[in-house]
């Protein structure tokens, strides 16, 4: 298929896909996780994207990179839904840190993108009248649920707890990620795993190190 001259590939379509999925990616994600060759070949794709009108490329924030959206163009093409996806200015550092345990996932275990559930999806499926709390990704894998979830500011201890009970009671484990600096946050979730016995804690710094 064309568009505008552009001659689109399966890969194009895997771009769209990933992109919506979760409402943006920088490029090393798009690099990463469409499986491109080199930095220049992903930039020079995606600028014919971008040119074709079926990606968005801008800057939200002082010092991140270019954020890509899909555009409506693409969304019909890959017959999602019509409207733009709203980008919160509190949540991009966070959702750049789980698009980047995404790749860090993908890459050193045995899992592929169709394993991964994410947010945006299961809220999805819920609709607009339930808004529970979800985990930042689940894998489902051998028929096994991982939630996994990424804690880098500190939250109300009442709310880590509920999220890790919630997640208990929809999961076989729970991998909960965290900076190394996070004492307090640590201290939580050491006593959330004292309650449930399927929580692991890792540390962010551990588990994105090489990845890109």
């Amino acid at each position: 298929m064309s568009s505008k001259g552009l001659q689109l590939t399966n890969r194009d379509y895997d771009v769209f896909q990933l992109v919506y999925r979760f409402r943006f990616c920088l490029g090393r994600h798009i690099k990463k996780l469409a499986c491109f060759e080199s930095d220049r070949t992903t930039d020079r794709r995606l600028k014919k994207l971008v040119d074709a009108d079926l990606l968005s490329r801008k800057k939200y924030i002082y010092g991140v990179p270019y954020l890509y959206t899909t555009t409506h163009k693409s969304r019909m093409l890959i017959d999602a839904n019509k409207r733009a996806d709203n980008i919160r200015i509190e949540r991009i550092n966070h959702d750049i840190t789980v698009l980047d345990c995404v790749a860090a996932f993908i890459s050193r275990y045995a899992i592929t993108l169709d394993d991964i559930i994410t947010e945006k999806e299961m809220h999805a499926h819920d609709g607009f009248g339930n808004r529970r709390h979800y985990p930042d990704f689940i894998i489902e894998k051998d028929g096994e649920k991982i939630a996994v979830e990424i804690e880098l500011t500190l939250k109300a201890k009442e709310c880590i707890l509920k999220n890790g009970k919630d997640n208990f009671l929809i999961c076989d484990k729970q991998i909960w990620i965290i900076s190394q600096s996070s004492r307090k946050i640590n201290e939580i979730l050491k006593e959330l795993q004292s309650r449930y016995p399927n929580i692991e804690i890792l540390f962010l710094e551990d588990v994105v190190n090489d990845v890109f």
